[in-house]
C-alpha cells in the first residue's frame, strides 16, 4: 500500500512540473505593453485583469487612461484590430502626488493597505508618509482614510521633468 502511494506521488508531481499551464500567452503580452500604474481607472482592479479582460475580448482596448492613445495604437497593433481613441478628448493632466498631514494622521495603515505601488510607508499607530517618486497619483488612498488627512498636490516642476508645452492650434486649409 505505501508503494502505491508512493508511485502515485510520484507520478503526480511528475504530471505537476511536466504538465504545468502558464496561463494565456495574449493576455501577458497585453500586461507587458501596460504601464503597470495599477490604478483601476479602467475599470479592473488592476493591469493584469484588465490585459485578461482585453485578451478575452471582454474589454475594449482604449480603457487605460495612463496608457493614453499611445498604448491604445500599441494594443491595436498587437491583436490585429481598428485603433480606437481613448474615450474623449485627451487633456494633459498635471501630474500629482499625495501628501498626507502628518499631525492629522492616526496611524491606521488603511491607507498603506490601498497603495497599489507601495508609495506610503509607515507602522500601525503611528505617521505614515509618501515617498514621492513612487506615488503614481492614482487616488486610491483618499478614499480610505478616515480623517482625509491625505490630499492631492501638483508636482513641482523642476528642470528633470520640465517639459515644453505644445500650443493647440486648429489646421488651416490652404486650396
Amino acid at each position: 500500500m505505501i508503494g502505491i502511494t508512493l508511485a502515485l506521488g510520484i507520478a503526480l508531481g511528475y504530471a505537476a512540473i511536466h504538465f504545468k499551464v502558464e496561463g494565456n500567452p495574449l493576455a501577458a503580452q497585453i500586461d507587458a505593453l501596460l504601464p503597470q500604474t495599477q490604478c483601476a481607472q479602467c475599470g479592473y482592479p488592476g493591469c493584469k485583469p484588465y490585459a485578461e479582460a482585453v485578451a478575452s475580448g471582454a474589454a475594449e482596448i482604449n480603457l487605460c487612461t495612463p496608457g493614453g492613445d499611445e498604448g491604445a495604437h500599441k494594443l491595436a497593433e498587437l491583436l490585429g484590430r481598428e485603433f480606437k481613441p481613448h474615450g474623449g478628448p485627451v487633456v494633459e493632466k498635471v501630474k500629482v502626488v499625495a501628501l498626507i498631514d502628518e499631525q492629522t494622521c492616526i496611524g491606521c495603515t488603511l491607507c498603506i493597505q490601498a497603495c497599489p505601488v507601495d508609495a506610503i510607508v509607515g507602522a500601525a499607530k503611528q505617521m505614515h508618509t509618501v515617498i514621492a517618486p513612487i506615488c503614481t497619483g492614482c487616488e486610491l488612498c483618499l478614499p480610505p482614510c478616515p480623517v482625509d488627512c491625505i490630499s492631492l498636490i501638483a508636482e513641482p516642476r523642476t528642470p528633470q521633468n520640465w517639459r515644453w508645452k505644445y500650443p493647440v492650434t486648429g489646421l488651416k486649409v490652404v486650396a
